[in-house]
């Protein structure tokens, strides 16, 4: 079934605001809210009284701290409506410390059977064969990928990879011991692309750069590439769609984690000199690009800025959580009606080193 889309940006304001009512209502009514969120109301305020509309949200509630997610038990975050059923345990970060673990049940599974309906069958066959050379472990990611495969009729292989050790031995200058991990990585996926008929690769630009460096990836039988990361300049982006994937493959770079899902990137178009653009899957996660000093504050069309993220689902409801990633503001672009966030990077990148390890 193919998605409709709002048909003009007021549509998709007056969407949004329906949608938080109803997940403002879910989250802090006794019968289906969970305890982290009815005992914030009690010492603060009752939402469901206040909040009528996205605006109020944003006006009313302060950001939420990724502390919460690192030092409280699981069981806070599970909602009444939910209690009794047994839960995924994701987690995201954990580079420097305990990682922050958010629970959940069906929403990987409808963020991302949405997006199976937003790729090309040129370039990702259905009833084939795909390979997830890229974070697995305790992240969403591994079962998100299989299950997008799944819902393509697809099957998918499966890499082993640890962005945490990557990042510990590149903070520790141990070059020599990175490569020879991401070399083992490599190695690996070569061994399947041999033997097995493999036509989809999602992976990390890094990698793909590796991979690409041992093997023609077109002549492997590769037709598309799903490019998750951080930092992927227009510089980088034009010499993986030129000279790694020589125009020959399908490109689709995406932007998500744990706490969002997914955000889809729109086809590059020439004007765009290979900036990639991405966009929430709104109303389920929103995406606002705010003054890294006055977080209140949207910065302008085409300006850079802190990415704000506010998730509303029923599993998971996560208001104004700053990132630690920067981006552009942009403008709505078909299929779209809301804006977008360009060029996305780690925040400060600018002003420091960032260690991205493997990403």
């Amino acid at each position: 079934m193919a998605i409709k889309y709002p048909p003009n940006p007021q549509v998709a304001q007056t969407e949004l605001d329906a949608h938080v009512r109803e997940i403002i209502q879910w989250h802090f009514s006794p019968e289906t809210g969970s305890p982290f969120w009815l005992d914030w109301a009690k010492k603060n305020f009752d939402p469901r009284a206040e909040v009528k509309c996205f605006a109020d949200l944003m006006q009313k509630f302060p950001h939420f701290q990724d502390e919460w997610l690192r030092d409280l038990q699981p069981e806070v975050w599970v909602p009444a409506a939910f209690k009794g059923q047994p839960f995924n345990i994701f987690e995201t970060g954990g580079t420097t410390g305990m990682p922050k673990q958010r629970i959940g049940w069906n929403d990987y599974k409808v963020d991302y059977s949405e997006f199976a309906e937003k790729i090309s069958d040129e370039h990702f066959p259905r009833n084939h064969y795909w390979l997830m050379m890229g974070p697995t472990g305790p992240r969403r990611l591994r079962l998100a990928i299989e299950h997008l495969a799944n819902v393509r009729g697809c099957a998918c292989y499966f890499l082993d990879l640890d962005p945490r050790f990557v990042k510990k031995v590149i903070s520790n200058k141990q070059y020599d011991v990175a490569r020879a991990y991401m070399d083992h990585v490599v190695d690996q996926a070569i061994m399947l692309l041999k033997h097995r008929k493999i036509s989809a690769l999602f992976t990390t630009p890094k990698l793909l750069e590796a991979l690409a460096e041992k093997v023609n990836i077109f002549e492997a039988g590769i037709r598309g590439v799903f490019c998750g990361g951080t930092t992927m300049t227009p510089q980088y982006v034009r010499f993986i769609v030129e000279e790694v994937l020589e125009g020959k493959i399908g490109f689709y770079p995406t932007y998500g984690n744990t706490l969002m899902g997914l955000a889809a990137s729109v086809p590059i178009k020439p004007e765009d000199n290979f900036s990639v653009t991405y966009y929430s899957p709104q109303p389920r996660a929103v995406l606002r690009v705010v003054k890294p000093n006055q977080t209140d504050t949207l910065v302008s069309y085409d300006e850079f800025g802190r990415v704000e993220l506010t998730t509303l689902t029923k599993e998971f409801f996560m208001p104004r959580f700053l990132e630690r990633d920067e981006a552009i503001r942009r403008s709505a672009r078909a299929p779209y009606q809301w804006d977008g966030v360009g060029d996305v990077r780690p925040f400060g990148a600018m002003e420091k080193n960032i260690v991205e390890g493997v990403y």
